[in-house]
């Protein structure tokens, strides 16, 4: 993008006019905060367990004491290696917000379909302390779309995959429809005399309001400075 210079009393009057932007959009942001709070509750009426440090426990027992709860779909499936790279930096930006979270009546956890044993070396590798639990034995996330059938994947795949999945999938040691057998996303659930409600889940985009970094690259005077990149730029914070 072509740089644009300018005097500081020009600068001033576009800084002006872009501050009523950003207002604008702190406010519907408000008002979009608002409106997810207002969705109807869905009662979760399977029983779903998971593998976790201290043993198995239920969907409800993951709230630990609390009354609500956000679930982090990690991508780390049963043929992963490790960690997507992509999920790998939101954890960065999310480890130190948990007592916060926490002190808001707030539980977080993360949730992966890969065996517990490879979701704790995993974590020891990044120096994460958040609770991070494995569904994989349930169908938690092929219940709330966010993992499926490996061999349904590789059917849509028969043409080949786009370069950047190869990348991410050899990265985490898979092959291309076991990478894309899993997807990150973030629900929100609440408990309520015993009873466990969904109110809450978004993927894609949505989810990049865990990755802390991209609100201080969108402020940086080349943003996020991607549209050049051949190869995908993120890594984890241990091989940059």
């Amino acid at each position: 993008m072509p740089v644009r210079t300018g005097t500081r009393e020009e600068w001033q009057a576009a800084r002006e006019r872009l501050l009523e932007r950003e207002k604008e959009l702190t406010r519907r942001n408000d008002e979009l905060a608002r409106e997810r709070q207002e969705l109807p509750w869905v009662p979760i009426e399977k029983e779903y367990r998971f593998e976790t440090d201290e043993g198995t426990k239920t969907l409800a027992e993951l709230f630990d004491g609390r009354s609500q709860l956000l679930v982090y779909h990690f991508m780390f499936g049963p043929d992963y290696e490790a960690g997507c790279p992509v999920c790998s930096s939101s954890a960065d930006t999310v480890n130190g917000a948990i007592p916060h979270l926490n002190a808001r009546d707030l539980t977080m956890v993360y949730v992966s379909r890969a065996p517990l044993e490879k979701l704790d070396a995993y974590k020891r590798r990044m120096g994460w302390t958040f609770p991070w639990v494995s569904s994989h034995e349930s169908d938690f996330n092929l219940d709330f779309g966010v993992s499926a059938p490996k061999e349904r994947i590789a059917q849509m795949l028969q043409a080949g995959a786009p370069p950047i999945v190869d990348q991410l999938a050899a990265e985490c040691g898979t092959d291309p429809p076991g990478y894309l057998s899993e997807q990150q996303a973030l629900s929100a659930f609440a408990l309520e005399d015993g009873v466990v409600y969904h109110t809450y889940s978004t993927f894609a985009r949505g989810v990049e309001i865990m990755m802390g970094f991209y609100p201080l690259l969108d402020r940086a005077p080349k943003g996020r400075n991607e549209s050049g990149d051949r190869d995908f730029w993120i890594r984890r914070h241990d091989e940059y």
